[in-house]
């Protein structure tokens, strides 16, 4: 008996190192015809996941096809034409270097995201800025032709709309629940070389202080955007629309890995008042602030660790009327803390016009909370900005 079970424990180790061996060696071997395939799950973006595609060797890769699939028929191109040269700003370094080179004047190509089905698309206001005539490539082919309902310089969007019905409209995405190392993909028409998907991580969320728009929140991906990309779709892995695409870093005018997309959910906002009113409405109380630093903390000797220094108040202006003066430390707004400039200009925004909101201030030795009647906020001049007045 003794004898048998030591026959049988050598059988079992032997079989069991060659089993070892060959799992290390030669994997593949021990795949039969029946075994199930491996999978792999893709999470990211608030999306379902990639599909895995296997190989005949039964390594696995991920494809974003399905993805592509999905979003490609809603992005278009867009070509449009200008009478004069217009009033040259496309032509300086600090528009080449955050949009590319887009061209001689008087003609123009750049990308746009239906978002309903019965023509309203969604683009950089950049693109459309000064055109005279705006053609619209659709994924198929099809030209159409186009016109503006509305612009929003502030936050480079704007809205046009084609007469047609049961186009391909993209499905919304969640851009709140995106992070840093999420998988993305850019659409668009680069370099007017015909529709073109790339792919990257999400590398930031929030950018802010970049000096493109007054509303800055932008989403930093390292998905090659190129020119001609502007207008068009940054999605996640299952295809939904997490942003537009709008500027690049670059020295050369095309891809160096940093670009940036407006978040759909300022897109959209931006969208619905400019089809409802044909303007976004936004808050407004008149001052020029300035994001407090250590070094002014201890010149001034200010009794704050966060808030914005107001340097400027305009006179009568909303804030003026409430109190409110320079030297100020705005510690927040309707009890929403900022910190910086660009929180404050977005906790403005927010605020109803004919409204009162608290806004609470630090003045010296001071805690104040000034009630501002808030105005709306003037229109901007569709061009380059210091964003820095509210």
């Amino acid at each position: 008996m003794r004898r048998l079970w030591l026959v049988f424990s050598q059988a079992v180790t032997v079989t069991l190192a060659i089993v070892f061996v060959v799992s290390t060696l030669k994997p593949g071997w021990l795949l039969t015809s029946g075994a199930s395939a491996p999978t792999t799950v893709l999470i990211g973006g608030g999306g379902a996941a990639a599909a895995p595609i296997v190989s005949a060797s039964g390594a696995s890769a991920l494809s974003y096809a399905p993805a592509a699939r999905r979003a490609a028929p809603s992005v278009v191109s867009v070509v449009t034409s200008t009478a004069g040269a217009g009033d040259g700003s496309r032509s300086e370094p600090w528009f080449r270097r955050h949009f590319g080179d887009q061209g001689e004047q008087g003609s123009g190509m750049g990308s746009a995201v239906i978002v309903s089905a019965d023509g309203y698309l969604l683009t950089n206001n950049h693109v459309v800025d000064g055109a005279q005539e705006i053609q619209v490539v659709l994924a198929d082919g099809q030209r159409s032709p186009a016109r503006v309902v509305g612009t929003d310089p502030d936050s480079d969007l704007a809205v046009l709309k084609l007469d047609a019905r049961d186009l391909p409209a993209i499905t919304f995405g969640n851009a709140d629940a995106l992070q840093v190392g999420d998988v993305v993909l850019a659409i668009g028409n680069p370099f007017n070389v015909g529709q073109t998907v790339t792919s990257g991580i999400v590398s930031a969320v929030g950018r802010t202080g970049l000096g493109l728009n007054t509303f800055e929140n932008f989403i930093q991906t390292d998905a090659a955007i190129n020119p001609g990309n502007s207008g068009g779709a940054l999605v996640d892995a299952s295809g939904q629309l997490l942003g537009i695409n709008t500027a690049i870093y670059s020295r050369s005018g095309g891809s160096m890995g940093i670009g940036f997309a407006i978040p759909v959910t300022t897109a959209r906002q931006v969208m619905e008042g400019l089809i409802r009113d044909g303007v976004v409405v936004r808050g407004w109380i008149g001052v020029q602030p300035s994001d407090l630093t250590a070094d002014m903390i201890e010149s001034f000797k200010l009794k704050v660790d966060h808030g914005v220094l107001i340097t400027g108040v305009l006179e009568a202006g909303p804030a003026s009327a409430a109190g409110m003066q320079p030297g100020d430390v705005v510690l927040s707004v309707a009890g929403r803390p900022v910190a910086s400039t660009a929180q404050l200009l977005n906790a403005v925004a927010a605020l109803r016009p004919a409204e009162a909101a608290v806004i609470q201030v630090r003045r010296g030795e001071q805690t104040l909370d000034l009630k501002v009647k808030v105005a709306q906020r003037p229109k901007a001049v569709a061009q380059r900005r210091n964003p820095s007045d509210e």
